[in-house]
């Protein structure tokens, strides 16, 4: 089968380097042409038009948001338009979890396969090829592209029909975002107590209270770096999802509603290009403290 990739940003581009390893025709396109030379060197094909993208077997996207996916697939001069029945395309990308349903039955009625397939794991995973892959739709074609998820990731699960991927992937997210909300108001109070910041630190991340957001930020937050994940306006969406999911469902989350809270007051205090310790400064700047290791000046 021949691939294309479309989307070459901070996991895009990792994930298309590995996938090329597949050894069939492969094709890379982005609206950024900078990003193409590091892909040819490695055996690509690079194009800036969407019907040639469009000529290949099994699209893959990998885009920041749920407009971009829509409008790259179904606005003016869009995928849609150039596909024909059996070909497939596997959205990598985070998506709301209605958009995902739509543009699987709009596709649907090409002929056109589709899957929604929302990756965990930041850049250094991406570029280990070790994410994780939560895949939703018909069986029959995860297993036709089942052999480039291996490229790109070590847990590839399939997760049932079209939109449990997005659904799978939220919930993982969501209990991320509650954990950083977490460390974000109770480590500026261990400051307010007294307390030394890396001893903290060092028990958290030995004791009960470790999480994979706490193993990631911690050490950074204490040198106030807030730049070595996702940034919190781009990841704010999740959150949004989520709010519609429980309001159409009359699900009741008090607790992410909390964590929502702090998200967006950090969003409003203008540090939405930080990753999600960022949101530490929220209690910080309440409290009048900061969380730091001696001797740093930040």
């Amino acid at each position: 089968m021949s691939v294309a990739f479309i989307g070459l940003g901070t996991m895009g581009k990792y994930m298309a380097i590995n996938m090329l390893k597949c050894g069939e025709p492969f094709t890379v396109n982005d609206i950024d042409k900078s990003r193409f030379p590091e892909l040819t060197s490695l055996g690509a094909a690079a194009v800036s038009s969407i019907e040639e993208t469009a000529k290949s077997d099994v699209v893959f996207l990998s885009l920041p948001n749920t407009e971009i996916v829509e409008n790259v697939i179904f606005g003016g001069n869009g995928l849609s338009a150039y596909l024909k029945k059996g070909q497939a395309v596997v959205d990598l990308s985070t998506i709301k979890y209605n958009a995902a349903l739509d543009i699987g039955r709009r596709l649907s009625e090409k002929g056109v396969d589709f899957l929604d397939a929302p990756v965990s794991g930041m850049e250094s995973r991406a570029k280990d090829g070790t994410l994780t892959v939560m895949c939703g739709g018909d069986r029959s074609v995860f297993d036709r592209v089942k052999k480039y998820f291996d490229f790109i990731g070590n847990k590839i699960l399939y997760t049932g029909k079209l939109g449990s991927g997005q659904l799978t992937k939220l919930i993982n997210q969501l209990l991320f975002d509650i954990n950083a909300a977490a460390l974000a108001e109770i480590l500026p109070m261990a400051v307010k107590l007294g307390l030394d910041c890396e001893k903290v630190g060092e028990v958290v991340n030995s004791g009960t209270g470790k999480s994979y957001a706490s193993d990631f930020f911690i050490p950074r937050i204490l040198k106030r770096r807030f730049s070595d994940g996702y940034p919190m306006k781009a990841a704010y969406k999740d959150l949004v999802s989520a709010a519609e999911i429980g309001a159409n469902l009359l699900i009741p989350m008090p607790v992410l509603a909390a964590a929502t809270a702090t998200y967006q007051t950090a969003l409003l205090n203008g540090w939405g290009g930080c990753d999600k310790g960022g949101m530490i400064q929220v209690f910080e700047k309440l409290l009048g403290t900061e969380f730091k290791e001696k001797g740093t000046n930040r």
